[in-house]
């Protein structure tokens, strides 16, 4: 062979060498279709096709993957001159994506054009395609949009879960005196916290009270006190007298009023304190919660690494054999 055909040749080869890396597919994760593209690039045509189409069979493929198998199986049946296997597996390619091209700088120049021509004849069949493809990734993207807000509510939840876990409720519960309901004026009601019955009962019985006492000391100065004397009794001056307390006539009227007044009061008080007794024993109860307030735990803390590094065990030879020793660090 003379040197021209072979420096024409090495230009060639030098031309398309970094076209043809550049056209390199990216590494598929099955091993299968790794083989499959390297026994294509050896020319193993009729072996990529069989077992081409016997990987596609079985499926579970990633669509990258199945568009490679396509084409390699596309390309060696094109190759072999069975131009109808060929059409099938190239017509897939088209169907998976309908923008796909042949790499002109890889690919010879007659399977460029069989395949452009398949494009024109299928560009209806393309437009769907395309139309589809532009449909279905609209609808992975609002799915993926819908599981990133349902992961965001689930993780929202999960916090809440763990913060509200994390709280503790903190009850003040306040301790009543039973004997406080047997108090006058409204002590049972204070007690409660029932403010309102409990200056009701206060001033009612305080107004009683009050008007009682009043009554009984405006009674009790209407008494005169004289001496009386007894016919027929002598003490030891001879005299006979004894000293009688009592309220004139003409203050009868007087001493009536006051009298009836004194047991009215008297007998409202107590008829006031037993209706405060009565409503305060009703409502009595032991322990109130009086306030209750959420705090949140302190999140638990990791026990302390301690720096003191491990004992060490340590053999050295002696003059009569072998010896040990322990290190111990403080």
């Amino acid at each position: 062979m003379s040197r021209g055909p072979l420096l024409l040749v090495s230009l060639v080869l030098a031309l398309l060498g970094p076209a043809a890396v550049r056209a390199q597919p990216a590494p598929s994760a099955d091993p299968e279709v790794a083989a499959l593209r390297s026994g294509f690039e050896y020319g193993k045509y009729a072996e990529v096709l069989e077992r081409a189409g016997q990987r596609i069979d079985r499926g579970d493929l990633p669509e990258e993957d199945l568009v490679e198998l396509h084409k390699l199986a596309g390309l060696s049946a094109f190759n072999l001159n069975r131009t109808d296997e060929a059409e099938r597996h190239l017509r897939a390619v088209l169907r998976l994506d309908p923008d796909f091209s042949l790499d002109p700088f890889v690919v010879p120049p007659p399977a460029v054009a069989f395949f452009d021509d398949l494009k024109n004849q299928m560009a209806g069949e393309r437009d769907f395609l395309r139309q589809e493809q532009r449909l279905r990734l609209e609808r992975e993207k609002t799915e993926a949009e819908r599981r990133e807000q349902e992961r965001v509510a689930l993780e929202t939840q999960r916090r809440r879960a763990e913060e509200l876990a994390r709280q503790v409720t903190v009850r003040t519960v306040e301790k009543r005196n039973f004997l406080v309901n047997f108090v006058p004026f409204g002590a049972g009601q204070f007690q409660q916290g029932r403010n309102s019955m409990g200056i009701v009962f206060a001033a009612t019985e305080g107004a009683l009270a009050v008007t009682s006492i009043i009554a009984f000391f405006a009674y009790d100065s209407l008494f005169e006190e004289r001496l009386v004397n007894l016919d027929n009794v002598l003490d030891a001056d001879g005299l006979a007298a004894i000293p009688v307390r009592y309220i004139p006539t003409d203050r009868a009227r007087q001493a009536d009023t006051w009298q009836l007044l004194k047991l009215a009061s008297a007998t409202g008080f107590y008829t006031v304190y037993t209706l405060g007794v009565v409503d305060a024993v009703y409502h009595h109860e032991d322990q109130v919660v009086s306030s209750t307030t959420v705090e949140s735990r302190p999140e638990p803390t990791p026990p302390a690494v301690s720096s003191t590094p491990p004992p060490r065990l340590r053999l050295y030879s002696t003059h009569g054999g072998l010896g040990a020793g322990l290190t111990l660090t403080f």
